[in-house]
């Protein structure tokens, strides 16, 4: 400690001093980073006060409800601090248009995540890949197969699958969390790797695949791994072991899977068109390395198979629970298709109450409440409200408190279908919500993720009554906790064509629309 010449200061003194200064170090550090400016002399959204020096506390369990009590309170952007940064949080439709979706390109980079995206993954998954020319090529091979024209050949497969589903559910109505997983995983692993045998929820690539992305979204729970907070110790050996394992695994599955293709390719078997005998044709025109087109395919199956199940089963559990909205969908595919014949793709443009109803139910319970981070790279303003979000802050469109802007979403906790339905009975083109992400990190596979939900939504809303039931325990936020088919949502299924017609027609349902 430096001490005056002649000035003598006893020990106790000293150390009693030095702790001072320290800690005075230590919450200037915390004062520069929370309360630091721009270059445009614009404040920072509000924050709630918290004086805890690891900054806000978010809980494990549905921390997107204390995120939008905060910004009930405080407006449409706040900035929390977890550890010593700085997160903006948007909370309301209008912001999340100006910020995420005009200014896209300042906030198509991803902040730096070393549990999920430098240990677990190696930096080779999409979700987790920073901006740049990995990123573009990654996403422009993806775009290929995955824009709407494309999406549109993909239905004759999701037909057959979704009809599927219905059998299912008639032989086993209890286990429809399964059904709903099995339809995403057979409909994704046939467009991903051309797979033609049946598909299960319960067989070990299925398995793998769930348990991989499981261990994704524990690694990117807040405080769950200190190595985001202290990066360097990923490089101890003997630290995050399991995540280490977990890399192994996952290396393990998706290599697996591309080798069948492979394998298929040099005997000149024909399984027709996929994702994978693709990037092995033309990965030489993205330069793409064998690793990425591993975990670019990997990834497609292991997100695809959870966010589709969860969609269907978040659709099926509004049915039940407002029995209601559910009779007016009935009613009009009964004026539109009636029960003589099963309803297609084709049929689509005459359904407006039923895509309402998709939309709220998603609205309603989103698929990812919290969000998922952006990082900005270069300063973002948002004129409205004079605020400035400086280059290198972590930015996330909370989809929990967006889908309960009052101003746009009257009666926001209400379940409203015709909220989505304009005065002359059609679908309203100026009302969205952000199902599937944000400005260029939009889910690249939202348009076959759609049709899938839409097709499953279609055929069981019109092939069944559904209803909870009332001895068993319901949690309506279950899809937003728990990986399925954990989630507590008991359904009965009521089949409302003779079940023996039923199956006549899903026998012969055609696999076109």
């Amino acid at each position: 400690m430096l001490q005056l010449p002649g000035l003598r200061i006893p020990d106790n003194t000293s150390r009693t001093l030095d702790v001072v200064a320290c800690f005075g170090v230590v919450i200037g550090t915390i004062a520069w980073v929370y309360l630091r400016k721009s270059d445009s002399r614009l404040p920072l959204p509000p924050s709630p006060p918290t004086w805890r020096l690891q900054g806000h506390f978010l809980p494990p369990r549905d921390p997107f409800l204390t995120v939008a009590r905060w910004i009930d309170e405080y407006g449409p952007l706040i900035t929390i601090r977890l550890g010593m940064q700085n997160t903006v949080i948007i909370g309301r439709y209008k912001a999340a248009v100006d910020i995420m979706e005009k200014q896209g390109r300042t906030l198509a980079d991803r902040p730096r995540f070393v549990a999920a995206g430098e240990i677990l993954s190696r930096g080779l998954s999409l979700g987790f890949c920073r901006a740049g020319d990995r990123l573009r090529r990654l996403r422009r091979v993806l775009h290929t197969h995955l824009q709407p024209k494309s999406a549109e050949t993909y239905q004759p497969l999701q037909m057959s699958q979704a009809r599927s589903l219905i059998l299912n559910i008639l032989d086993d109505p209890s286990n429809f969390q399964n059904h709903a997983t099995t339809y995403a995983a057979g409909t994704i692993l046939k467009v991903a790797y051309g797979k033609t045998s049946p598909t299960s929820a319960t067989d070990p690539e299925v398995r793998e695949a769930r348990y991989i992305m499981s261990r994704f979204r524990a690694a990117l729970r807040p405080g769950a791994y200190w190595v985001d907070s202290i990066p360097w110790l990923k490089y101890l050996p003997w630290y995050a072991l399991e995540l280490r394992d977990d890399y192994k695994r996952a290396t393990r599955l998706y290599a697996d899977q591309l080798n069948r293709v492979k394998l298929h390719m040099q005997r000149n078997e024909d399984i027709g068109p996929s994702f994978s005998k693709y990037l092995l044709e033309n990965g030489h025109l993205y330069d793409l390395t064998e690793m990425e087109m591993m975990y670019l395919s990997g990834s497609f199956f292991g997100a695809g198979t959870e966010t589709t199940a969860i969609a269907i089963c978040t659709v099926l559990m509004a049915a039940a629970r407002f029995p209601e909205e559910q009779a007016k969908v009935q009613t009009e595919l009964d004026a539109v298709i009636g029960r003589e014949r099963a309803p297609t793709f084709a049929d689509k443009s005459s359904l407006p109450r039923l895509e309402a109803f998709i939309s709220e139910a998603l609205r309603w319970r989103p698929l990812a409440p919290f969000g998922f981070p952006h990082r900005t790279t270069e300063d973002v303003i948002w004129a409205s409200e004079n605020y400035c979000i400086p280059a290198g802050t972590t930015v996330i469109g909370n989809h929990w408190a967006i889908s309960r802007d009052p101003e746009v979403y009257p009666e926001p906790d209400a379940f409203k279908p015709q909220r989505w339905i304009d005065d002359q009975g059609r679908l309203r083109d100026d009302l969205t919500f952000f199902v599937y992400g944000f400005g260029r990190r939009a889910c690249p596979g939202q348009h076959v993720a759609t049709r899938s939900v839409f097709i499953n939504s279609l055929l069981i809303l019109w092939a069944f009554q559904l209803s909870l039931d009332p001895t068993k325990p319901q949690d309506d936020m279950g899809f937003s906790n728990a990986f399925m088919p954990n989630v507590p949502c008991a359904i009965e299924f009521q089949a409302r064509v003779p079940e023996v017609e039923l199956r006549r027609m899903m026998q012969n349902y055609p696999e076109a629309g």
